[in-house]
């Protein structure tokens, strides 16, 4: 199986349906009480972009970026339009939105990170096909223009230079999310025009 450095159209997952799974086993004591316990440390996300096909021109772009990904065979990129950028949606990305790491004056691969925080708690997300172009890194809040290298297709960040001991090291990026088709059948009505029978078009995060 490949990955295909390819977005699926931007039009159509607009108006795409999904976000993050987690698989929790719940079990119910004769006392009443629960145990609780994760199955997955890290959550999976599931689309169903049906629902942004407006068009029979969507449906046709639709239907040959499938048999180009060989169905459920290739991978390819995903704009989830809620959630793709380090920062809150509405704001601009910044070179302090997410912390990667601390220099240690040898290490001189950082990956890129965005982190979830509720409550006192949080989640950390690795981030591994950022959009080329939108990475931005400061070193203890200072911006740098070069020095440095991204990886788009495994969000590594690589320094010429190792940054020195007890710097902080920030990012702000826009991303997409590894995805593949997770069905290997299409089912559409015959009347593009009328677009009345499409039931589902699902979408699985690859993990990797």
């Amino acid at each position: 199986m490949a990955f295909h450095e390819v977005r699926f159209p931007d039009n159509v997952s607009r108006g795409a349906r999904g976000g993050p799974e987690r698989r929790t086993q719940i079990v119910e004591l004769a006392s009443g009480d629960e145990e609780r316990n994760a199955s997955w440390a890290n959550s999976r996300r599931r689309y169903d972009v049906a629902y942004g096909i407006r068009r029979a021109d969507d449906l046709a772009a639709v239907v040959a970026f499938f048999e180009a990904r060989n169905g459920r065979l290739h991978g390819f990129r995903f704009k989830d339009w809620s959630d793709y950028k380090s920062c809150a949606p509405s704001q601009a990305v910044a070179t302090t939105d997410q912390p990667i790491g601390t220099g240690n004056g040898t290490l001189t691969t950082f990956a890129l990170l965005k982190h979830y925080s509720s409550g006192g708690q949080s989640w950390t997300r690795a981030i591994t096909r950022p959009v080329a172009g939108s990475v931005r890194l400061a070193l203890g809040g200072v911006e740098q223009t070069s020095g440095w290298a991204v990886d788009t297709t495994t969000g590594v960040v690589t320094f010429a230079t190792a940054p020195a001991a007890g710097i902080e090291i920030t990012a702000g990026f826009e991303f997409d999310v590894p995805v593949r088709f997770d069905s290997d059948t299409l089912d559409v009505t015959l009347d593009v025009e009328r677009l009345g029978s499409i039931t589902s078009i699902p979408l699985l995060e690859i993990r990797r």
